[in-house]
């Protein structure tokens, strides 16, 4: 029975809605955090010093890994469960990053309360590019999110201080952005009243007037930042800093290993948790059949919105740490080629899976960062021989991006619904046994 829970069936709700149905799943669960906590001690700055049998590297990939696969899974919200496609993804990453490296180093502000902030306001922007969503579908809505892989790279790039200079941004702006806030938060508290207690109305419009005033703060210091154009910013690491007790400087491959993990760890329960609440089963209706939704009393356009807001703020998410890991930004880092690279991983994944953003990732960076190195001289020695017509100096920068279309395209063929749908299989064959069919 601790190998194989077939048979094994829920009589409660509780057990019906919990992550984990046995305790067998809880122990493999705990299994695997384990070995991922553990894992950078096992490289040159862990516990084993030079003989260590991980490389230093192999947890800097890991957290990439970890950050990308917390964008990712903003995208299968959006295009798994709303069924919204998005090919800017990348640009609102880019403004998470930007964001935070702002607030930290030209504003002054904690990490720790940048990287919310930076979600926040990529959230805002996400929902500004959703608003084609009430009139568009589809194939255009994919080309009205484009834009947003265009313009946001644009104004950054060309970004100068003195835009916003002046009573309009620096008082007025910012007025109004309070007053929305309380306004926002005063018409949620005011809706479906009766299921809700005084406490949460009020924490209703204080969350409206806190977004609000932060929103209008920022609007009001944006004379002063300078984005570093097309040659992007140096960023500082994050800090832990308690007077008189620590001052960290998290500027290790390690420290960040455990920020990122941590941070995919909630951002990864959260999502989960969401789409089995009631906004998650309204988002699925909306992917479903938008007419049905709607008769069922489903705002649709209201879900649509949410759907981008939640996707832009797992992007910023992910932007902010990739920021602060990597401590340097480009617009060139968050170009088309990696809104397409993050659909395409989500795809490999298992559109509208839980662990869909998981198995992409990780496949992609077992192929980008392990397999094709090893590959690459003998591809790099051959594929002369074979493709007569090509220099053969311009063959090995095209070796990723003709893998990964190939693997795309034979996925697309062969497991269109992802690895998570296959792995998903695996389980429920591994827990009928030995009732299945040989």
């Amino acid at each position: 029975m601790l190998g194989r829970p077939s048979g094994i069936f829920n009589v409660r709700y509780e057990q019906d809605s919990a992550l984990y149905r046995t305790r067998v799943d809880w122990g493999w669960g705990l299994f695997v955090l384990g070995v991922l906590l553990a894992l950078p001690l096992l490289t040159r700055q862990g516990l084993f010093g030079n003989d260590a049998p991980l490389s230093v590297a192999l947890i800097g990939i890991l957290t990439r890994a970890w950050i990308t696969i917390i964008a990712v899974t903003g995208l299968n919200l959006l295009l798994g469960y709303t069924g919204q496609v998005s090919l800017g993804h990348a640009a609102f990453i880019m403004v998470g990053a930007y964001t935070s490296q702002a607030l930290v180093d030209q504003l002054g502000l904690s990490f720790w309360l940048a990287l919310p902030l930076a979600a926040l306001l990529t959230g805002l922007v996400g929902v500004l590019f959703g608003l084609p969503a009430l009139r568009v579908r589809g194939f255009y809505l994919a080309m009205t999110t484009l834009a947003a892989q265009f313009m946001i790279p644009w104004f950054i790039t060309t970004y100068q201080g003195s835009w916003f200079e002046g009573l309009l941004w620096e008082r007025a702006v910012p007025a109004l952005c309070i007053l929305g806030g309380l306004a926002l938060g005063l018409r949620q508290a005011t809706q479906q009243t009766a299921n809700r207690g005084t406490l949460a109305r009020a924490m209703q419009i204080s969350l409206g007037v806190v977004a609000g005033v932060l929103l209008g703060l920022f609007i009001s210091q944006l004379h002063r930042l300078d984005l570093g154009g097309a040659t992007g910013k140096t960023v500082s690491p994050p800090t832990i800093n308690l007077p008189g007790l620590v001052d960290w400087r998290l500027n290790t491959n390690l420290s960040m290993y455990y920020v990122a993990l941590v941070s995919l760890i909630i951002m990864a329960g959260a999502a989960r948790n969401l789409v089995r609440s009631h906004i998650g089963r309204a988002l699925i209706s909306v992917r479903d059949n938008e007419l049905a939704a709607e008769q069922l009393g489903i705002n649709v356009f209201r879900y649509k919105l949410l759907a981008f807001f939640l996707a832009a703020v797992y992007a910023g998410v992910a932007g902010s740490l990739q920021a602060h890991s990597a401590q340097s930004i480009s617009p060139s880092a968050f170009d088309l080629e990696r809104s397409i690279l993050l659909v395409g991983m989500l795809i490999i994944g298992g559109v509208g899976f839980p662990l869909g953003p998981s198995f992409g990732v990780l496949f992609f960076v077992s192929m980008n960062d392990l397999i094709i190195p090893q590959v690459r001289p003998w591809l790099r020695d051959q594929l002369p021989n074979l493709v007569t017509f090509v220099d053969p100096a311009n063959l090995d920068p095209a070796l990723l991006p003709m893998l990964f279309g190939a693997t795309l395209i034979l996925f697309l063929i062969f497991e269109p619904r992802g690895l998570a749908y296959r792995w998903l299989l695996l389980q429920v064959a591994w827990r009928l046994r030995p009732f299945i069919r040989s």
